[in-house]
């Protein structure tokens, strides 16, 4: 009997070891916001792309969201430097996620629905061109390169997109459908392969489910990686650099420049804008030194002028 649980003891601390273990790596990465009361639980309420206060913002900026790295840094710097502005909301969704927010006039999670109207939107530039007339200012701040990430030490032995190819290796792919970075890492399969390797990875390792397309954000690439649901995942240079800033178990292979493309980040005040003093002052912050600092501190290149 006293083997026997001693057994089961073993057993149930085996269980929560795997379940912490599913966890361990959840977002939010960031720092929460202090004060209130703290009601994250990991894998069940976890919102990591919704920022700051929503009751009567002062500004509120709509960022693609493979920005999420800079926020913290971001929006503390900014209201340090522009005090009158301390209620701030920002949200880190894909670009066409934003959009289709933007349109309909809000976003529902869960059972709760959040209508806001951004004061500033931020994607890459075919989405911004697409918007053009929505906006009273836009400016290029940022750009961005891919890399590939992979579990740490590269188990696999990636060496390039091509290897994505390859039966043996799950891949996690950003959904072309809503997320602009999906459409840019294509492109980039016919560099490395010809439509062939972009066919492969994209249809007949989908189709088998070699190939994960994300369900709603890039964010879930490092998250499959890290749970080792993925060997490999196409990514822009920053996610990976921050995986490893942060200290989780990554690795990142490189993609040559002739393979590789450039992304450029704009951002654009709205016309409609609820606060156009915050959100010109924002674009000074950001097209200034401490933002750009902020930006080459995570790895962003500058925006080309």
């Amino acid at each position: 009997m006293k083997q026997f649980i001693t057994m089961l003891i073993v057993t149930l601390l085996s269980v929560q070891a795997l379940h912490a273990q599913d966890h361990r790596f959840d977002p939010p990465w960031n720092t929460p916001p202090s004060g209130g009361v703290a009601f994250t639980v990991p894998g069940i309420d976890n919102v990591p792309d919704l920022y700051g206060d929503i009751i009567d913002p002062q500004l509120v900026i709509f960022f693609a969201g493979n920005q999420f790295m800079v926020i913290d840094s971001l929006i503390t710097d900014f209201k340090k430097t522009y005090p009158q502005y301390q209620r701030v909301f920002a949200e880190t969704l894909p670009p066409g996620i934003l959009a289709q927010q933007i349109i309909t006039g809000s976003l529902v999670l869960g059972n709760l629905r959040i209508a806001v109207t951004p004061d500033i939107y931020t994607a890459g530039k075919g989405r911004i061109d697409q918007l053009r007339d929505s906006f009273s200012l836009v400016k290029n701040y940022a750009g961005n390169t891919l890399a590939i990430m992979v579990q740490r030490d590269n188990p696999k032995n990636i060496r390039g997109l091509a290897d994505l190819g390859r039966k043996d290796v799950q891949v996690s792919m950003p959904n072309p459908a809503w997320e602009g970075i999906g459409k840019r890492i294509e492109e980039a399969y016919v560099k490395a392969g010809g439509i062939a390797l972009q066919q492969a990875i994209m249809k007949e390792k989908a189709a088998k489910g070699s190939t994960y397309l994300t369900k709603i954000h890039h964010r879930e690439t490092p998250l499959r990686i890290l749970r080792q649901q993925s060997d490999a995942g196409p990514v822009w240079f920053t996610e990976a650099y921050y995986q490893q800033m942060i200290q989780h178990p990554v690795s990142v292979v490189n993609i040559p420049e002739k393979e590789n493309i450039k992304a450029s980040y704009w951002a654009g005040i709205l016309k409609s804008a609820p606060h156009p003093q915050a959100a010109r002052d924002f674009m000074d912050f950001l097209m200034g030194p401490a933002g750009q600092g902020i930006y080459k501190h995570f790895g962003f290149t500058p925006p080309e002028l």
